[in-house]
């Protein structure tokens, strides 16, 4: 079986955007125009495509990342009269048709992950930009850039991902071009450069006019499905040329060859043009601005075009680094189908039909159904049994997957987010996701005994799915505890709990996830001696505890030094006064200590531990000696090292009309919160602030209250910092 599409012919790209900005409708334009479906699906009537949960389609919001695939003619490469209504349809059909997709040399492949908007589900962005070449980043018309878009810009920065942005929602009353693409340069990257501006607003909204061909575009027809090709109305005119001028000396900058033609007085080429703007994109150095409206099915078709122009192709992406499993050194994967397998999981899904279903991306090489892989996290091997590509929720069965491509696997027992999977012969780790730590909790059990045994299985099959949501035992209670980054999560996940897996369940209140960490230097001894009749218990060591500093990933690790997140073990044992087999169990200890915590009962992070001493007995010593004794050291060494409570500081953006700003910031002074910022937005003002979470519950409801409903507001997760001594005092108090 070979390939059906040059991998120059394809687009792995994720539509991302702060919630309610559009990026759902937009890909419901995308699957219509690429022919994939016959109709658009509308998030407010509940059957986008994409949006294919209960859960999704109930809150007209999107939860869980969805794949799509579909096929791209740009619109500059049709045949004379290619824009035209009858000949649209006509290659939609044949798009729908046609088995010898590979042989049309003018049609890409789009390989598109939607992704959620929402805060709490912000996991899902950040593993799909992991494996992605590309974005559309979508921003409200009117709103222009919000919380959710600087994080997720955030994320595809580390990710080092090419983006192209598209300003929507222009039909939509108090929408501004200007003031969103200000916003962008303002608050996300400065080199965002204008490819387009449009011909009205509001209401009055008809068009774009492409800066760089200086044409204007108008979307008739059925859904706007026909692209008509104009000239420029004459009051645009000068504005375009003028903004094309601006736009033309931002990509000249980029080549030293076309700078000095344009020195010269020359006219440089559009096509000249649009490669090295495509070199620089691709570069991160430029990030070009499209806009339209999408409910109104105007400027989409365009997008797709820019997708094609501007983002890369796997083979224009660097090649992936990874580790050689057996040297240990570095290595690296380019998209070839002639180099080894490699691939990394990066979202698991529950289905009903298949079971477990494992999203991988094929970084290298080919993999086949019914074929074994190597996971080389796990070090096992594992079959293969069946390969689908996902449309959201239904499924197509395909033989072979190439380098460059998405797709899902059936059959992998133990594959979890972040494993690797790659040919035996030539093992390699590629480099896991990172994802954040919960910041709430909730208590939960189950009604029945039936519930009981099954709720055990269902929280962990939810607990693979999303590595931000986490499970433990209260050991003090015997409770199930549930974390993970928002109140709307935790809801999601009781429902789903109730409605794919038949649980039913109480639930308690939500609880802030609490840390504890250390603000000083300690040292501490413990020894373990305990005598029976037979063989006794000893173990003895003596530990330096100290907060762990932010150190580079990058820098190499002192082979004594174990790293994890938050915490540090040093091995600085010398001349073998512990044996080696001891020190292990020693650090095991330490670690259940910490997870315990000293001043509330909360884990205890960012803690630097260096074994430093200690001594063994030949006949009685014994791993379980050596674990008590580092948990026993721990923890005395920790309560001399001042030990204060963390608590998480959340980043809340309120827009409330401007007559009850002083209630809104005096509100938000009370609850221990630090405006750090009013702006304006349209008629209304954005205060920016910094509060805790433990005083956020409940907040929407006060909001609305003293804005007579008028006001919203967004909050996610910024940082942990100390609590305050006075309010530290009540929670250690609740805690006894």
């Amino acid at each position: 079986m070979n390939r059906d599409y040059p991998l120059e012919r394809v687009r792995n790209f994720g539509i991302i955007a702060h919630i309610d900005a559009g990026k759902t409708t937009t890909t419901e334009r995308v699957l219509f125009y690429t022919g994939m479906t016959h109709k658009i699906g509308e998030v407010h009537e509940g059957d986008t495509v994409t949006d294919w949960m209960e859960q999704e389609r109930e809150r007209g919001i999107t939860i869980t990342a969805a794949a799509v695939t579909c096929f791209w003619t740009p619109t500059y490469l049709r045949s004379a009269g290619g824009f035209g209504e009858a000949s649209r349809l006509a290659q939609i059909n044949a798009d729908r048709n046609a088995d010898n997709r590979g042989q049309e040399e003018c049609k890409y492949r789009f390989n598109i992950i939607d992704t959620p908007g929402h805060i709490d589900f912000t996991v899902e962005v950040k593993r799909s930009l992991r494996v992605l070449d590309g974005a559309v980043v979508v921003f409200d018309g009117v709103a222009g850039v919000e919380p959710q878009s600087e994080t997720n810009w955030r994320y595809a920065d580390e990710a080092g991902v090419p983006r192209i942005c598209f300003i929507n929602k222009l039909d939509r009353m108090g929408a501004s071009f200007e003031k969103s693409y200000a916003s962008i340069l303002e608050r996300l990257n400065k080199h965002a450069v204008r490819m387009q501006i449009p011909i009205g607003l509001e209401e009055n909204f008809s068009g774009v006019i492409d800066l760089l061909k200086l044409k204007a575009y108008a979307f008739t027809g059925e859904k706007g499905i026909d692209v008509i090709e104009k000239e420029i109305p004459a009051d645009y005119l000068e504005e375009a040329k003028k903004y094309r001028h601006a736009l033309v000396e931002k990509i000249v900058e980029q080549d030293d060859a076309l700078m000095h033609q344009y020195l010269e007085g020359k006219e440089i080429p559009v096509d000249a043009l649009k490669r090295t703007l495509r070199r620089a994109v691709i570069a991160n150095k430029l990030f070009p601005v499209f806009t339209g409206s999408a409910l109104k099915n105007k400027g989409v078709q365009l997008i797709l075009d820019a997708v094609v122009d501007y983002l890369p192709s796997p083979v224009d992406m660097p090649p992936v680094k990874a580790v050689d499993v057996k040297t240990c050194g570095s290595v690296v994967r380019h998209a070839s189908d002639e180099e080894p397998f490699s691939a990394l999981v990066f979202k698991l899904q529950s289905d009903p039909f298949v079971g477990q279903l494992a999203f991988f991306r094929v970084y290298s090489g080919t993999v086949e159904a019914g074929t074994y892989v190597y996971n080389s996290t796990t070090g096992e091997r594992e079959r293969l049994s069946r390969i689908v590509r996902l449309q959201a929720d239904k499924r197509e069965e395909v033989k072979k997957v190439f380098a460059g491509e998405i797709a899902a696997a059936v059959g992998l027992k133990d594959a979890r987010t972040s494993h690797t999977l790659c040919d035996e012969q030539n093992p390699i780790t590629l480099e896991a996701i990172k994802f954040a730590d919960p910041v709430i909790s909730l208590r939960i059990e189950p009604k029945t005994k039936a519930d009981q045994e099954k709720m055990g299985y269902a929280l962990k099959r939810l607990a693979d799915e999303d590595p931000t949501f986490k499970i433990k035992s209260d050991q003090e209670t015997g409770e199930t505890v549930i974390m993970g980054m928002g109140e709307l999560q935790l809801e999601i996940m009781v429902d789903r709990m109730q409605r794919e897996f038949s649980v039913a369940a109480a639930v308690g209140k939500p609880q802030v996830a609490y840390h504890e960490t250390i603000q000083g230097e300690a040292e501490a001894e413990a020894k373990y001696i305990r005598q029976t009749g037979g063989r006794g218990q000893y173990g003895h060591v003596r530990i330096a505890l100290k907060p762990m500093q932010p150190v580079d990933p990058t820098a190499k690790v002192k082979k004594n030094v174990k790293r994890f997140e938050h915490f540090e073990f040093i091995d600085s044992i010398k001349g073998g006064i512990i044996p080696q087999e001891y020190i292990p169990a020693v650090e095991k200890g330490v670690k259940e200590a910490m997870e315990r915590g000293i001043v509330a009962g909360y884990p205890l992070v960012d803690v630097s531990c260096e074994l430093t001493f200690g001594s063994y007995h030949e006949v009685d010593s014994s791993e379980i000696a050596f674990k008590i004794a580092g948990s026993m050291a721990l923890q005395d060494a920790a309560k001399r090292a001042r030990p204060t409570l963390l608590e998480p500081i959340m980043k809340v953006e309120v827009v409330t009309p401007e007559k009850f700003l002083g209630d809104v910031t005096g509100h938000l002074n009370s609850k221990r919160g630090e405006v750090q910022n009013v702006s304006d937005r349209g008629l209304n003002k954005v205060v920016d602030a910094k509060v805790p979470l433990a005083e956020m519950f409940g907040y929407i409801t006060t909001l609305r209250s003293m804005t007579e409903g008028r006001a919203s507001f967004a909050m996610e997760f910024d940082h942990y910092e100390p609590v305050p001594p006075n309010v530290a005092q009540t929670i250690i108090e609740s805690r006894k």
